[in-house]
């Protein structure tokens, strides 16, 4: 870790001017060593993948780079990804790198499933859950509406017959004459 290389990194990006006695380079740190461990675990499971997968293909396992002092010892190949050797391919006419494993047959190796299921099952879950809660809430609220509101208030007897002579009347004045219903309205407001 370069802390003047991370010093003016940061004085570039932010303004902020940082000394090379800051706490804060106890934390990049802790941070460079917690990733160096979980990159280690991870590369010791790739390993452990690809020598399983090397066996069920029916070819030797590749020897892994040796680990020395917590960091993989790195060749030439695995340091420049240009060169052929870095993709598995030696130089026509050269011999294979040490570790060099040659490429299964085509029907040796099963293809690994590369799609997902359109829902998963944790999402159907959630899914559920939420139809659920919705249709919850919807009763809830037709149930307080229920609860809260107030009836019609019913008609009397005396206001029911009222009604049913007005719609009387009402039929009577469509069965007179044009006239006498045009002269009805002016001798009303007498």
């Amino acid at each position: 870790m370069d802390q003047h290389k991370l010093r003016s990194l940061v004085f570039d990006k932010t303004g902020v001017r940082i000394d090379v006695d800051d706490p804060v380079f106890a934390l990049v740190a802790l941070n460079e060593a917690v990733l160096e461990e979980a990159v280690e675990r991870h590369v010791a499971r790739i390993d452990a993948a690809s020598h399983e997968l090397a066996r069920l293909a029916g070819a030797a396992p590749a020897a892994s780079p040796p680990v020395h002092g917590g960091h993989r010892a790195h060749d030439a190949a695995h340091d420049s990804p240009r060169e052929p050797a870095a993709h598995g391919h030696a130089p026509h006419g050269a011999a294979h790198p040490p570790g060099y494993v040659p490429t299964p047959p085509a029907g040796a190796v099963r293809p690994i499933s590369t799609q997902s299921p359109l829902i998963t099952p944790r999402e159907l879950r959630l899914l559920a859950a939420a139809a659920g809660i919705a249709i919850l809430s919807a009763l809830i609220v037709l149930g307080g509406q229920a609860l809260f509101r107030t009836p019609a208030p019913a008609l009397s007897a005396d206001q029911a017959q009222a009604l049913q002579r007005a719609e009387r009347l009402e039929q009577a004045l469509h069965n007179l004459d044009p006239k006498l219903r045009a002269q009805l309205p002016a001798e009303l407001q007498k």
